[in-house]
């Protein structure tokens, strides 16, 4: 198995959740592979932490279906269904929609200023065809809004399903477009408007849309 050397690793936290983000992370941009088996001596060595760690880290891996064990015999990578994206957005969708519900009577207005800045950020990136900035940029984004919501079970929820977009736009199965561009400073006007249902029914439909162009690009 394959472990890159050159890696940033944050600091500060517990070997478990280095562990966790870190091989999450390899799993998320497929520098290991889907089926690829995984050897909890070598992840250990490569991270510089004990076995259980590593153990520990791979059973919440296992939990959030990035990894599938076999108690005996193997632990191993899940496959990638691009069809996935079918059971993951529309979940994540609502809630989205119901963060920027929240958030609308919450927000100031330096945090939309912020907010429109990214996304003029993620504009410019798109416009470069840098999809990897723009990918992180569209996260920084909904994320922020979130987090305005004070909520934290929403964040955590929404931080899981988040990590299987990021693998499926590794993968291909999600593109990012200028449509979204729009769809951001659309919700800024609402917040800024104090319009919760709009706010929410553009979130709602910022989600959504890559299912459209899903089944669009099978039919094409």
């Amino acid at each position: 198995m394959p472990i890159p050397i050159d890696f940033s690793t944050p600091i500060r936290i517990s070997a478990k959740e280095r562990a966790f983000l870190q091989i999450q992370q390899w799993i998320i941009d497929g520098t290991i592979h889907p089926g690829e088996r995984l050897n909890d001596v070598e992840l250990a060595d490569a991270l510089g932490v004990s076995r259980t760690p590593i153990r520990e880290a791979l059973q919440l891996l296992e939990v959030q279906g990035f990894i599938e064990m076999y108690p005996g015999r193997a632990t191993q990578v899940t496959k990638v269904n691009q069809e996935d994206i079918l059971k993951i957005l529309p979940p994540l969708a609502v809630l989205q929609a119901l963060s920027a519900e929240l958030a609308t009577s919450l927000i100031s207005k330096p945090a939309i200023d912020f907010l429109r800045n990214i996304n003029n950020n993620f504009a410019e990136a798109v416009g470069k065809d840098d999809f990897y900035s723009a990918l992180k940029l569209d996260e920084q984004f909904h994320k922020l809004i979130v987090e305005v919501t004070g909520n934290p079970y929403i964040l955590k929820m929404i931080s899981t399903l988040q990590a299987h977009v990021r693998r499926l736009f590794f993968h291909k199965s999600i593109i990012l477009t200028s449509t979204s561009i729009k769809e951001h400073e659309a919700i800024l006007n609402a917040f800024e408007g104090q319009d919760k249902d709009t706010a929410a029914n553009i979130m709602r439909t910022n989600w959504l849309r890559p299912i459209e162009e899903f089944h669009s690009r099978l039919q094409g």
